[in-house]
């Protein structure tokens, strides 16, 4: 791992990535990071900021990441941008017009394909009438809102702004300014969520019309405001048996709505699947815009990179004309592979046979006995059963993985 001269001489990280550019064949995409928030969850350990906690304004944020995008595509590559992902933080708390640069550059840049998928997370408190408009005109075509909860006393356990009639109301005006893509993520088994809690929360989002649902346990992270909640004994620790059957209550009603799973946390009408994330599970590459944002181009070796981290020396490297890189990585190919089966064992598709080391057949004979693993026409899958257990499959196979890894 190299953490410095990320601008200096030949085998550095802008060598090595002049050196890749983008794979023909491989998906493409650009991931635009955009740091703030209107206020801090206590849950939330990502990379964002509230507007008093850092010295850089939101309505000058559009600019700088627009000024590293043409840093970026000094080092090359010709090939069309897939998809475009705007997260956070809040990215709809920038303008529309300024949405609209953003994506109005990396065309000129890149070039975007005809058909480009390009996401933008929105809070439900964060977004109008008028705005989502915007962002339509903009030319997002798909928007996923943070919904985490319809049930009041969840959304205060979890400090969300917004109300349960907020965020409906947010769906609805979605649909109405005319976008067919339109996402609610959730999040279960917060201290003080019933199962009528969530399956309510679930069937209003499901009704409101939404074509993709993603849904993710409560992780206690460190350093978090909850985390010391669950520390000081005010708050319940997580239950990963209550965590399990709250799943399966949301597989359920999702189905029943015409979704299915395509990736352990996700589910989606057809044609409703988000193409930016399966490009991270498929191995794809992108570009990464913003402070923190951690890219990725494969190849004999391929290339990791990340951004620094706050915004402020992040702005400041970029203003001076430097690619705002933090540190980077090469990727040889058993790591590659490594992480093909961390990532791919959650896709619905599953993974490729081929890809595991004869040490790791007991392991799958062992899931396959336990009915947690399938293994067929040279692909291994999750059960249902199995994506309950999806974490502990994934780092038992990938533990049998350890040494030389050869693909064929």
């Amino acid at each position: 791992m190299n953490d410095t001269a990320m601008n200096g001489p030949p085998g550095g990280w802008r060598a090595e990535l002049s050196r890749l550019q983008m794979r023909p064949g491989a998906t493409r995409g650009v991931y635009v990071h955009v740091p703030y928030c209107a206020a801090r969850c206590g849950y939330c350990d990502f990379n964002t900021y509230t507007p008093r906690e850092i010295d850089l304004a939101a309505s000058d944020y559009a600019g700088i990441a627009i000024a590293e995008i043409e840093l970026t595509g000094q080092l090359g590559g010709d090939e069309r941008i897939d998809t475009v992902f705007l997260g956070g933080g809040t990215p709809t708390l920038l303008d529309p017009g300024d949405v609209k640069a953003i994506v109005s550059r990396i065309d000129s840049v890149w070039g975007l394909a005809g058909d480009a998928e390009i996401t933008i997370e929105a809070n439900p408190d964060s977004v109008t009438v008028e705005s989502l408009a915007r962002l339509l005109d903009a030319g997002v075509t798909r928007v996923s809102f943070g919904v985490q909860s319809l049930a009041e006393h969840v959304l205060a356990t979890l400090d969300r702004t917004h109300t349960p009639g907020r965020a409906l109301e947010a769906i609805a005006a979605a649909h109405q300014v005319g976008f067919t893509h339109i996402s609610a993520d959730l999040i279960y088994a917060t201290p003080g969520e019933t199962d009528e809690d969530l399956t309510s929360s679930v069937r209003a989002v499901l009704d409101a019309g939404v074509d993709h649902l993603s849904a993710y346990s409560l992780i206690i992270e460190p350093g978090t405001r909850m985390a010391a909640q669950v520390n000081r004994g005010e708050l319940p620790a997580p239950d990963d048996d209550v965590a399990a059957h709250r799943y399966e209550i949301i597989d359920t009603l999702a189905r029943d709505h015409g979704l299915e799973w395509y990736e352990v946390s996700n589910w989606a009408k057809p044609g409703g699947e988000c193409q930016h994330n399966l490009g991270y599970w498929r191995g794809g590459d992108w570009w990464a815009i913003g402070p923190g944002a951690h890219g990725y181009l494969g190849g004999e070796p391929g290339v990791r990179w990340w951004n620094i981290k706050h915004p402020r020396p992040y702005a400041d490297s970029v203003n001076a004309g430097r690619a705002p890189v933090a540190g980077w990585e090469l990727i040889d190919e058993p790591t590659r592979i490594l992480e093909s089966v961390m990532l791919g064992l959650r896709l619905r598709e599953g993974i490729d046979s081929t890809l595991l080391p004869a040490a790791a057949d007991p392991v799958v004979q062992r899931y396959v006995g336990d009915g947690l693993l399938t293994v067929g026409q040279g692909r291994i899958r999750l059960t249902d059963a199995g994506r309950l257990l999806a974490d502990a499959c994934v780092r038992d196979l990938c533990g049998a993985m350890d040494g030389p890894v050869d693909p064929a």
